[in-house]
C-alpha cells in the first residue's frame, strides 16, 4: 500500500537491517488500554518475533514515575535495547541518559522526546511530525464548515507533546482569515479516553451550548464525542466531528454518517520502525536523529483505502 511503501523509502536503511543472534528488546508501552497504543504493541511484538528476537513489554498506564523503574528494570535485566512510548516527553532525557550510560539503545516511537534533536547514533525518534494531524483535520473542518461555527476542542493528556501541538493546530488554522467565522468556545482535558470525551460533551451540551464543531486531539474521544451527540437526540448531519489515528473504530463511524474527519496515523510503520530501528543499533549501525513517517488525511471519499490499516 502507498502508506508502507512511503515508510519504507523513508528509513530503507533502517529495515533492511538483520540480525544474526538473537537479542531481547525491552518495549515500555505508556498505555495498554489506549487502542492506537494496543495497535502498536501488538505489531510490534509481532514483528519483533517474525525477526526472531525476543519481546518484553510494560505498561506504564502512563504514570512517569512507573515508567522510570521500568527503563531501570529492563537495563538491569540485560535487555539488548529500549523501544519507548513515552508517558513525559519531559522524562526522556533521563531515560536516554541512563540508556546511554548502560550503552542501550534507545528508540522512541510515537510520542516525541523532549531530547528529539539530540538524538542520533544509538538512539532515534521513530513517528509522525504532529504539527501535520492537527493541521490537517483542522483545514477540512473549517472548509466543511464554511468558515463560520461554534467549535469545541477535546485534547490529549497536556503532558504529551501530541496533546500540545494538535491543540496548537487546530488554535492557528481557527486564526486565520477563511477560518475567522468560527468562535472556540471550550476547551478541555479528555486525557484520549472515548468515555471522558463522551462525559465532557455531554456535559457540554446539557449546559446549553450550541455546538457545531467538534476538534477530537484522537479519535477516541471523537467517537465519544460522537456518542453524546447520539444521547442528546442531535442529528450527525447537524455537527462535524474530527479527530486523529484513523482506527477502525473510527472509520467504521465515518461509514455510518458519523465522525467527518479523521487523519491516518500509520501505527504499524511506527512500531515496526522502530523495532527495526533498534534492531539496527543492536547491530552497530548508526541511527538517524528521527525516521519519520508521514499523516494523511482520511475523508468519507477516500476511506476505503484506509480500512484494515489500523
Amino acid at each position: 500500500m502507498k502508506k508502507i511503501n512511503l515508510f519504507a523509502a523513508t528509513a530503507l536503511s533502517v529495515v533492511m537491517a538483520t540480525g544474526a543472534n538473537a537479542a531481547t528488546i525491552g518495549y515500555l508501552s505508556s498505555n495498554f488500554d489506549d487502542n492506537f497504543l494496543t495497535l502498536m504493541r501488538e505489531a510490534a511484538k509481532a514483528h519483533t518475533e517474525e525477526r526472531g528476537h525476543t519481546f518484553q513489554i510494560e505498561d506504564a498506564r502512563e504514570d512517569v514515575g512507573t515508567q522510570l523503574s521500568q527503563v531501570q528494570n529492563f537495563i538491569a535485566s540485560g535487555v539488548d535495547a529500549l523501544v519507548v512510548t513515552a508517558v513525559s516527553a519531559a522524562a526522556t532525557p533521563q531515560m536516554t541518559k541512563m540508556a546511554n550510560a548502560a550503552g542501550i539503545p534507545i528508540v522512541y516511537v510515537n510520542r516525541m522526546p523532549a531530547d528529539s534533536a539530540s538524538l542520533g547514533g544509538t538512539s532515534t525518534f521513530v513517528g509522525s511530525n504532529e504539527t501535520w494531524s492537527g493541521t490537517l483535520a483542522a483545514f477540512e473542518l473549517c472548509n466543511l464548515a464554511g468558515g463560520a461555527g461554534n467549535a469545541v476542542m477535546l485534547q490529549g493528556i497536556l503532558s504529551n507533546e501530541a496533546a500540545i501541538t494538535r491543540s496548537k493546530d487546530f488554535e492557528e488554522v481557527l486564526a486565520l482569515s477563511m477560518c475567522n467565522g468560527i468562535t472556540l468556545e471550550a476547551v478541555e482535558v479528555g486525557s484520549w479516553q472515548r468515555s471522558k470525551g463522551n462525559d465532557i460533551v455531554s456535559n457540554w451540551l446539557s449546559s446549553g451550548m450550541e455546538i457545531d464543531i467538534v476538534f477530537a486531539n484522537n479519535d477516541e474521544m471523537g467517537l465519544g464525542a460522537v456518542q453524546a451527540f447520539k444521547n442528546a437526540g442531535i442529528s450527525m448531519d447537524d455537527v462535524l466531528i474530527g479527530s486523529v489515528d484513523a482506527t477502525a473504530d473510527a472509520l467504521a463511524s465515518m461509514a455510518a454518517g458519523e465522525l467527518d474527519v479523521t487523519v491516518f496515523q500509520n501505527a504499524a510503520g511506527q512500531a515496526t520502525g522502530g523495532i527495526d530501528a533498534a534492531i539496527a543499533a543492536i547491530n552497530g549501525e548508526s541511527l538517524p536523529n528521527a525516521i519519520t513517517i508521514p499523516f494523511e488525511l482520511v475523508t468519507p471519499d477516500n476511506m476505503a483505502d484506509y480500512m484494515g490499516a489500523n
